[in-house]
């Protein structure tokens, strides 16, 4: 049996339809891609999660500050409790977050983080976070929420990171329901580092 043989613009539509069909799965595969290419290389300062605190504490200190933001619309407070402090490196610390609900309803929401500079990401290494995690508070309910974290020491081994004094640990909260916050939630890391 003979196949058809498919006229010209057949062909084009054929091509046309598979072109059209493999950019959209890339465009689905992008999103996940780039999240793992982040949470490997600390790019767009995606922080790394630890099992363990390091081996050793150096003489070397580093200011980390602690930014607190929302996502338009979203009623909570939120605050960090200490603006900044000065930790050596490799030095496990700990830090508190404040978020208060001025609302007369129950409010869910989920925070996402990242650190500045970026080239600080694969250095700053979180223990403890309450990141990605959905909390939940009542009608005027508040909550402090503890950070612990260290800095890398293998910092001190790369030349690129000899003018970094400051880092910046910042935090955003989204409504649950948000669908940017869902789908970062969906891709997280387990945040106790185990």
């Amino acid at each position: 049996m003979k196949l058809p043989v498919l006229s010209g613009n057949v062909k084009v539509l054929a091509i046309c339809l598979g072109l059209a069909l493999g950019m959209v799965g890339m465009g689905y595969a992008a999103v996940p891609l780039y999240d793992l290419f982040c949470r490997v290389t600390g790019y767009g300062g995606t922080t790394q999660t630890a099992q363990y605190d390091p081996d050793q504490i150096l003489d070397r200190t580093v200011r980390v500050r602690f930014d607190a933001s929302r996502a338009r619309g979203f009623p909570w407070e939120f605050e960090p409790l200490q603006r900044d402090m000065t930790v050596q490196v490799g030095e496990t610390a700990l830090a508190f977050y404040r978020v208060t609900n001025p609302t007369d309803r129950p409010v869910t929401g989920i925070a996402t983080y990242n650190v500045t500079p970026f080239k600080m990401g694969p250095y700053f290494a979180k223990l403890e976070c309450f990141c990605f995690t959905e909390q939940t508070l009542g009608p005027g309910e508040s909550m402090e929420m503890p950070v612990v974290f260290f800095i890398d020491p293998l910092m001190d081994e790369e030349r690129r990171m000899d003018d970094v004094q400051t880092v910046t640990l910042s935090y955003t909260f989204f409504e649950a329901s948000d669908s940017r916050a869902r789908n970062l939630a969906g891709r997280a890391p387990d945040n106790t580092g185990r």
